[in-house]
């Protein structure tokens, strides 16, 4: 599982774009997001970098990730 703060994630459209993104990497991968704090967990046994480039080329820059 990974954690990672996403930055300009507002509403349920970004959850939605984001959990794509991810998706586009692994389709079988967890994705738990809290808006209010703007984290992102991501159970998924891809690597780290494939992942946060997912997100970021949906326009969503990632400022910290980590595993778990």
């Amino acid at each position: 599982m990974y954690q990672l703060q996403v930055e300009n994630m507002t509403c349920g459209h970004c959850v939605k774009a984001v959990t794509q993104a991810v998706q586009t990497v692994d389709p079988q991968a967890q994705v738990q997001i809290e808006l209010a704090d703007k984290s992102v967990k991501v159970g998924t046994d891809k690597g780290l970098d494939a992942i946060r480039d997912a997100i970021e080329e949906a326009g969503y820059p990632v400022s910290a990730a980590q595993p778990q």
